[in-house]
């Protein structure tokens, strides 16, 4: 296995190293639907739609004070 003859400067070796971290972003695309921002590829977590059509229904924040006076 074949060996270095001379040893690399700390910022040869460094620039080697720095272009690894760089991580590239998910792609992006708009909601035909309500023209949110979203993943590419994925159903909209705003409307629930997927290629213009409503795969399943959006999910609606409540408060859990409202679901426990309901409850009682």
């Amino acid at each position: 296995m074949p060996n270095p003859k001379r040893k690399h400067t700390r910022s040869r070796r460094d620039k080697r190293r720095s272009e690894n971290w760089k991580v590239a972003l998910p792609g992006q695309a708009i909601c035909k639907n309500c023209q949110a921002v979203i993943r590419a590829n994925t159903i909209c977590q705003d409307c629930g739609s997927y290629k213009g059509k409503v795969e399943k229904a959006p999910k609606v924040k409540t408060d859990k004070s409202e679901e426990n006076q309901e409850q009682k």
